[in-house]
């Protein structure tokens, strides 16, 4: 058994796929710096497809009102501030404009783009389906928000014996600290690799 021990080696397109968590307008116009972001991440996907990568994209769904029970309803209370239920509005409805990649990341069509409604980018996705048929054991990861659902994306790709890959200034978050406590509890845990996109950039332009 051969163990990778370097960036450039884990990042290899035959080992490793890009998780662009997100980056959707109505996310996006939520978060500081999210502009700034988006340009990094624009970055890494152009350098991902010149590498031959693999990229896939994921987009937060909101149910129907009808389809809403007690932990969806709780939730959106929590999320949109409010003590009444019958206040909750789903912000993000399918085929809304708040669903859609914002326009400088949008999918082509060799991209996986797949919806959740939980916070990690596995549960209940086809995901670690579709990397387990390609025979990926890696994942890199950026977009937003990193204190919300990037960081249980890593420690769920760690439980199904995937590598996460966390591309740290490429990762957007709602706060500052929060992301800053989730970054060091996943170096403390040792089971995410942590890169920024300088590095990952020189990494997938190495020769194969």
């Amino acid at each position: 058994m051969t163990i990778p021990t370097t960036l450039a080696d884990w990042l290899s397109p035959d080992r490793t796929a890009l998780l662009v968590y997100d980056m959707q307008i109505g996310i996006a116009r939520q978060v500081p710096g999210a502009e700034e972001t988006g340009h990094r991440i624009a970055e890494i996907v152009a350098a991902a497809r010149r590498a031959g990568m693999r990229i896939a994209f994921c987009r937060h769904l909101s149910l129907p009102r009808p389809w809403m029970g007690s932990f969806a309803t709780r939730m959106a209370m929590a999320w949109q501030r409010t003590d009444d239920p019958e206040a909750v509005k789903p912000w993000f409805l399918r085929d809304s404009e708040a669903v859609r990649i914002i326009p400088e990341l949008y999918p082509q069509e060799q991209d996986f783009v797949f919806d959740k409604l939980g916070m990690s980018a596995f549960e209940g996705t086809p995901l670690a389906i579709a990397m387990r048929d390609a025979g990926l054991s890696a994942l890199a990861i950026c977009g937003i928000a990193m204190e919300i659902g990037i960081e249980p994306t890593c420690r769920h790709a760690a439980d199904l014996g995937i590598v996460p890959i966390l591309i740290e200034d490429a990762c957007g978050s709602g706060d500052a600290d929060a992301a800053r406590r989730s970054v060091e509890s996943l170096r403390f845990m040792g089971d995410t690799i942590l890169s920024n996109t300088q590095d990952f950039l020189s990494a997938v332009a190495r020769p194969r």
